[in-house]
């Protein structure tokens, strides 16, 4: 049976991205400050939404490779399972 892979270290991750989210909230409001009077929602959407879109997705690639490198660390290298079949040739 396949043993559950371990966790990811969710306050590790949450520190490695929180310059991150810091860029993107600065992104935003750049944004929403640097649109025209009477046109903030029209001139801010879509600089908004690629800002947020673009760390959505560094969450996620962070977030899967987080996942990977605990699945990593928690087997031993082949030397130390065991596994004598490279020695025998």
């Amino acid at each position: 049976m396949d043993a559950p892979l371990p966790k990811v270290d969710r306050a590790a991750l949450r520190a490695q991205l929180v310059a991150e989210f810091e860029r993107t909230v600065d992104a935003v409001v750049d944004a929403i400050d640097s649109a025209s009077a009477g046109r903030v929602i029209r001139d801010s959407e879509e600089p908004a939404r690629v800002a947020l879109d673009r760390f959505r997705c560094q969450v996620y690639e962070a977030a899967l490779q987080a996942k990977v490198e605990a699945a990593e660390a928690a087997f031993p290298p082949s030397g130390q399972r065991g596994d004598r079949s490279q020695a025998a040739s």
